[in-house]
């Protein structure tokens, strides 16, 4: 069972461990990214929004967060599930609310990007209706029409 909701201070610490367990599952060093410090600064001053799903003990178990490019299209940021918490419809839920949020402000595409090598991802965008547009520089990147 998990709720989702608009990322909150009082989460912060739990937030960038469920980040750094969801990178270590992933492989390779876990490294924090500026914008995990600072989500006021770096989604909400910007007019953009970061959710986090919290499970019944009240913990962090995935988060994503949005960055406006244009009037039409926004990109995905920080789609991250804790690994043991996968599989358990907590992506499909969070991506849901960004596209419900995206309409809401007119956008009409949705874009991700993400490392050649993570397998899940590759599997999740399509069977949510994301299309690939390309590859550079080891990321791929995909599109959703909405």
């Amino acid at each position: 069972m998990f709720r989702i909701i608009k990322y909150s201070q009082e989460y912060r610490d739990d937030m960038l461990y469920c980040y750094l367990s969801a990178k270590d599952a992933l492989g390779g060093i876990p490294r924090l990214r500026d914008d995990l410090f600072d989500i006021q600064k770096y989604y909400f001053d910007n007019e953009d929004m970061f959710w986090i799903a919290i499970n019944e003990h009240n913990r962090v178990v995935g988060m994503i967060g949005t960055a406006t490019v244009s009037e039409t299209d926004l990109w995905l940021k920080r789609l991250f599930i804790k690994p043991e918490m996968k599989r358990k419809g907590i992506a499909c839920s969070l991506l849901n609310i960004v596209i419900a949020y995206a309409k809401s402000k007119g956008i009409t595409q949705v874009h991700t990007r993400f490392n050649d090598d993570y397998i899940e991802a590759s599997h999740f965008y399509p069977s949510q209706g994301f299309i690939e547009n390309g590859r550079s520089d080891g990321l791929r990147h995909f599109i959703k029409k909405i």
